[in-house]
């Protein structure tokens, strides 16, 4: 092993019955990679990287002491040929040795070594990762940040919230993977790292093109909370496409001494003809304006009195939305070719089913003020209806005027307990949105699988594998009859199953997980979801978007989305339909 445990070790003991113990490694960068082993169970260990006396980098990772559940890599290299010290900082219970921790003889350079443990923890766990959707190669993910369209070569960027020291939540940066077809995913190295100021939370990326902020023409900046002692907002430029960013000198360019002030999502305004920002703060959204990116001014805020406020607001998007005149083409009573401003804002908690979700509202916007367009309608609107559906945001610069949504595809109830072993987390495929007027005469996002997603439909099969697109309709005459109801249930060889209803008389669709699998991870995950039906119609039907540990159900034209993960001992594979018919195909990836 190229690392070695210098002698030097101190202990202190707290009044919660624990000490701090520190030990010195020193290392250089010519070593490569450092594999850290990690227990989760475990509080975090500080790790400071220092170099010719200066701090260059603090991580914190779930040290093993007991027992190892995988390896993570700390890239020594990226430090060039230097010496490095690296102080570990570990808290234990004043009863334990440090000499009894694992980690100490296991920390290694060693890439096959660890490599070869990662690969059969693997093993127990990769039948969960999903074959379609977006999911980090190893550690954590959660929001998705920045996201981009980039005409000049058509690819999509996806950038998000990521741990690269273990599969929780924990030391902020922006990782970064690319696609052209929204469907099959690069991974990228990451792209913005913590700094001095603090760790980097969620945010948004756009394309300068007239260089108002002085990076360079057509420079992708991003924007983005710093998480230190306070939140506050800072920038960074790209000028190779987004796969490097320099962060700005003059940061932070927003600051408040509030709390939870966070998340910016940046729009030009073709009204203003100047940049805007919306931020959440605490239980409201804030307005702010700039004409370089760098120096914003205080607009307006919207929140009280209308949705949710059960939890923080979080991941704001205003965007401007159009309706579509095909959406309901079996009722033009609901077709809209109007525009409407839609505010998204997530909330954790609050969700309908508990936990997080996202809630939306259709109003106006004025250069501005965002106002709602109905000032009676004090209710949330949510735009999935499922429990793991979050932090959803859209792509900046879509091509034809689209918009189009990604979520996390998870909740923070069980986010950090899910089975899956080296990575925790996914996003949702894609969506396009869209408007259309309810049968109440209020205005909806439609919410639509992105024209990518029917990509995936190979051949068709008798039965579910697992991953495939399901297509339902509902017997013309099923409505009339005595139920009314349209029952979908996909089960496999161990009993496990998932049970849908489609219920014309109380106009809901629901969702039944509570035994579709492992549900034991979390008090919280045995659930049924529900969504009213929001538009009535002669025949309806849904679409199935299955991969190994995710459902994704849409209304077919677009009044109602729900996700909810499953975690299944083997793939479903019967389906039985009662008041309807389906049809199966297998994906092509």
């Amino acid at each position: 092993m190229a690392v070695s445990l210098a002698a030097c070790t101190a202990t202190t003991t707290t009044h919660q019955h624990r000490c701090t113990q520190v030990s010195v490694m020193r290392a250089n960068g010519a070593d490569g990679v450092l594999w850290l082993p990690v227990q989760e169970s475990m509080g975090e260990s500080n790790i400071r990287i220092l170099a010719d006396n200066q701090q260059l980098e603090l991580v914190r990772v779930r040290l093993a002491k007991d027992s190892i559940d995988y390896y993570v890599p700390y890239e020594l290299n990226r430090w060039g040929d230097r010496d490095l010290v690296l102080e570990i900082r570990t808290w234990l219970p004043d009863t334990a040795r440090r000499e009894a921790m694992v980690c100490w003889d296991a920390i290694t350079t060693n890439s096959t070594l660890a490599g070869q443990f990662n690969a059969r923890r693997a093993a127990e766990t990769d039948r969960y990762r999903l074959r379609y959707h977006h999911s980090p190669a190893f550690g954590w993910m959660n929001d998705p940040n920045g996201m981009f369209y980039d005409e000049a070569t058509g690819v999509w960027h996806l950038y998000y919230q990521h741990n690269p020291y273990g599969a929780m939540w924990g030391n902020m940066h922006w990782a970064h993977s690319t696609s052209r077809d929204l469907l099959h995913w690069e991974h990228q190295p990451i792209a913005i790292r913590p700094t001095a100021l603090g760790t980097i939370f969620s945010g948004s990326a756009v394309i300068d093109r007239n260089n108002t902020s002085g990076f360079g023409e057509n420079a992708l900046v991003a924007i983005f909370t710093v998480e230190g002692e306070s939140q506050k907002q800072a920038i960074g430029y790209s000028l190779d496409g987004g796969l490097s960013f320099t962060q700005y000198a003059g940061n932070p360019v927003l600051s408040d001494t509030i709390a939870d002030f966070r998340d910016p999502k940046v729009f030009w305004d073709e009204q203003t003809q100047r940049w805007v920002m919306v931020l959440a703060c605490q239980q409201e959204m804030r307005f702010y304006a700039s004409d370089n990116l760098k120096d914003w001014t205080y607009l307006s805020r919207f929140g009280e009195g209308y949705g949710c406020h059960d939890g923080v607001w979080e991941c704001p998007d205003l965007i401007k939305v159009q309706g579509d005149n095909s959406q309901f083409a079996i009722h033009d009573s609901q077709c809209t070719k109007e525009s409407k401003w839609v505010l998204l804002c997530n909330i954790n908690p609050g969700g309908p089913f508990g936990g997080s979700a996202t809630q939306y509202f259709v109003g106006d916007w004025n250069g501005k003020e965002f106002t709602i367009h109905n000032a009676q309608c004090t209710n949330s609107k949510w735009l999935d209806y499922g429990m793991d559906h979050y932090a959803t945001v859209t792509y900046h610069n879509a091509p034809e005027d689209r918009v189009v949504a990604q979520g996390w595809m998870s909740n923070w109830l069980y986010a950090n307990d899910l089975p899956t072993g080296l990575y925790r987390s996914q996003n949702t495929i894609t969506r396009d949105l869209s408007l259309y007027i309810d049968d109440k005469g209020e205005y909806r996002v439609a919410v639509k699988p992105s024209p990518e997603n029917d990509a995936l439909c190979g051949e068709t099969v008798e039965q579910p594998t697992e991953a495939c697109v399901i297509d339902v309709q509902m017997d013309n005459g099923q409505r009339t009859k005595d139920n009314g109801q349209m029952l979908i249930t996909l089960s496999n060889d161990k009993g496990e199953k998932v049970v849908m209803t489609l219920d014309v008389r109380k106009k809901t669709f629901s969702m039944d997980r509570r035994h579709s699998g492992d549900c034991s991870f979390s008090k919280h995950f045995a659930a049924v979801t529900t969504t009213p039906l929001f538009v009535e119609r002669p025949s309806y039907k849904v679409r199935l978007f299955i991969d190994r540990c995710s459902i994704e159900a849409f209304d077919s034209e677009g009044a109602w989305a729900m996700t909810n993960l499953v975690f299944p001992s083997e793939p479903y594979n019967h389906l039985e339909v009662q008041g309807g018919t389906a049809t199966i195909y297998n994906s092509k990836i």
